[in-house]
């Protein structure tokens, strides 16, 4: 097993206009707009960003102008209360752009979130609460920083609020989700670091087994469930590639079998890929120019005092790049590993490495295609292999894993991996939690959801694409189908906005198709990439809820837009405190036409959480996601030229 790394970020020397920030960027960024601005000295740089260069300009290369590097900077200064946006060009180090943005609340920042529990763990009415419960030693308390959503009631929409929930430890290293503090919440204001008020509606019993799950606690009676000695039945699975890995990696820049992308990263979306193509007949046919995931949007079903409170828009409400883990090899990827450093920024506009952010190897995924001429007894078989692209990002108690897949077949996936831990919830002895599922002794896990959306940048050989809805229809019995047994799948031009937010049909094999209309395959029909959903569903939240109100894109599976570059996330850019009505449904608002034009595909993805017993204490990986498949991309199987494995599966 090897791994290999990346130059470090502050001695980078890919200049792609797509490249990621370099920590020498990002440090010159925050100097220039301390200096030109004449910041406050408490202003806290959210975010600091590659500015994008517009899409026509990147696809000129080489042959147009090389654009400048620019950083987009998100800040907060709290003691005006407000939102700042500026731009900075890199070349000439010098502000070109700086507004405010009146009534918006960028997302946390990880010091905030720090802050916040020291605010909280000083306030006399929390130690009261505290102590009602029998705590007394506050250092085994921890709080995590929740959003407090679109809340009118609270007053001045400019104050960054949060509302802070309660756990304790049974020891410095235990597992503090194990002991939820029922019926406790403060309010933050962020800006202040003051807490405004305590609620305590009630002292629920802290739930009385510790739920650790690491080796060492084995020996602990009291642990829920009990942890037992590993497994020694195990033998070792080695993956080795002794010609070394099939990709070659320039800067940013990956090739693989016949795939061609660049990799990126952002503060809040973490990965994205980049002119996604793949060679075919000489040359490399673009697919998709940007992918990413633009949202997540978690909405938990219990309505009492702490559960309700829990809504979490985790990309624009906490940045999901901040959270990037670090990759181990042998624990996260196998094989011949290639590494992606990372660079982000911390409030004081400082650059923070993020070590192996990216994971990039090959695996074997079975039979691609196989047949047996049962006549003459001659086989044909072919495996299938996937470049696998991961990353996985720390949000609170929840990890997501974000894996997108190439394969040699012309096959696209994107799959996200739940894991970590259920946020949990404390309950009296005897009694049943109504909205959600007993996990230990005094514990339970609430009914909820998880929503993703990626934004996908389509330009299937050319930025002209087409978009229609594909239902499969019987045939009604009649002379076009006298024996009963027709059918046909039906194609709908999506023309317009209005006409393109769709929801999954299964019945139906519904699927989009995004084409070409002014290319055409050998067999003279436009060339194509359809989209295949996976397992769905819908929020059970209503619409006209405050999480509801913000999370409009979620009540819709499929959407299709006019290219904006500054249309980036489902739920826009601002979701934090916002009322709502931001992001795809506001986009969508123009009717814009989409027959031959540039579009963006927009999908939706969830997963219904509702709890087990075996999701307790670390839950074991869901996975939601979806493909796209070629459907009249290329003339054929492209994985025909796979070669026999050798020694095996050859000519019979």
């Amino acid at each position: 097993m090897t791994s290999l790394n990346t130059a470090p970020p502050e001695t980078r020397t890919d200049q792609h206009p797509l490249a990621p920030l370099s920590a020498a960027e990002i440090r010159t960024a925050a100097t220039v707009l301390r200096a030109e601005q004449n910041l406050d000295p408490g202003a806290r740089f959210i975010s600091i960003a590659l500015r994008e260069p517009p899409k026509a300009v990147v696809q000129a290369l080489p042959a147009g102008p090389t654009p400048p590097r620019e950083a987009f900077v998100v800040i907060r200064d709290p003691r005006r209360h407000a939102t700042y946006e500026a731009v900075v060009d890199l070349d000439d180090e010098q502000v070109t752009t700086w507004r405010h943005v009146p009534g918006v609340q960028p997302s946390l920042t990880p010091e905030e979130f720090r802050d916040c529990e020291a605010a909280v763990k000083a306030d006399p009415r929390w130690q009261a609460a505290m102590a009602r419960r029998g705590v007394t030693d506050l250092g085994l308390a921890i709080t995590d920083a929740w959003t407090v959503g679109h809340t009118p009631e609270l007053g001045d929409p400019d104050r960054r609020l949060v509302r802070p929930l309660t756990f304790v430890r049974t020891g410095p290293e235990d597992n503090p989700y194990a002991r939820p503090v029922e019926g406790l919440t403060a309010l933050v204001d962020l800006d202040e670091m003051r807490v405004l008020d305590v609620t305590d509606v009630g002292e629920t019993p802290l739930p009385p087994r510790a739920g650790n799950y690491r080796p060492d606690s084995t020996a602990d009676p009291d642990n829920w469930p009990r942890v037992t000695a590993p497994r020694h039945d195990l033998r070792p699975v080695t993956i080795t590639q002794p010609d070394g890995p099939s990709f070659t990696v320039q800067g940013h820049c990956v090739h693989w079998q016949k795939w061609k992308f660049r990799l990126g990263f952002t503060p809040r979306e973490g990965l994205v890929l980049y002119e996604l193509g793949y060679l075919d007949k000489g040359r490399v046919r673009p697919i998709i120019y940007r992918a990413s995931l633009s949202e997540m949007f978690t909405p938990y079903a219990d309505p009492s005092l702490v559960q309700r409170t829990k809504n979490a828009f985790d990309e624009g409400e906490y940045g999901a790049g901040f959270m990037v883990n670090t990759l181990e090899p042998g624990c996260d990827c196998l094989g011949e590993i290639h590494y992606f450093d990372a660079v982000v920024n911390n409030q004081n506009g400082d650059p923070v490495p993020l070590t192996n952010a990216i994971c990039m190897h090959e695996e074997d995924y079975g039979v691609g295609w196989k047949h047996t001429d049962f006549r003459t007894g001659s086989v044909e078989t072919r495996r299938l292999r996937r470049l696998v692209i991961s990353s996985f990002a720390v949000l609170g108690n929840y990890q997501y894993g974000y894996f997108w897949y190439l394969y040699t077949d012309g096959t696209i996936q994107f799959e996200i991996k739940l894991t970590g831990m259920i946020s949990t919830g404390a309950i009296g002895p005897g009694e049943t939690p109504r909205y959600g599922t007993m996990v230990a002794p005094g514990l339970y896990g609430p009914n909820h959801q998880h929503f993703f959306n990626v934004r996908l940048d389509m330009c299937v050989d050319g930025n002209a694409n087409s978009v229609h809805e594909v239902n499969a229809e019987a045939v009604p019995t009649g002379e076009d189908n006298p024996y009963g047994n027709a059918w046909v799948a039906r194609r709908t031009l999506l023309r317009r906005e209005s006409r393109a937010q769709r929801v999954i049909e299964p019945l139906t094999g519904r699927h989009w198709l995004i084409s070409n209309p002014n290319v055409r395959n050998g067999l003279g029909e436009p060339v194509a990439y359809k989209l295949m959903p996976g397992a769905n569903v819908l929020p059970l939240q209503q619409p006209s809820s405050q999480a509801g109100r913000r999370a409009g894109f979620a009540f819709k599976h499929f959407w299709v837009t006019a290219y904006d570059p500054a249309e980036l996330y489902a739920a826009g850019d601002y979701p934090n405190q916002r009322p709502g009505h931001d992001g795809l449904p506001r986009y969508t608002e123009a009717d814009r036409q989409l027959e031959n034009s540039d579009i963006v595909a927009w999908y939706t993805f969830g997963d219904h959480h509702v709890v087990r017993p075996e999701d307790w204490p670390v839950m074991p990986v869901t996975c939601v996601g979806f493909q796209l498949k070629p459907a009249g991309f290329f003339d054929g199987n492209p994985a025909l030229d796979m070669p026999p494995t050798q020694g095996h599966c050859g000519i019979g």
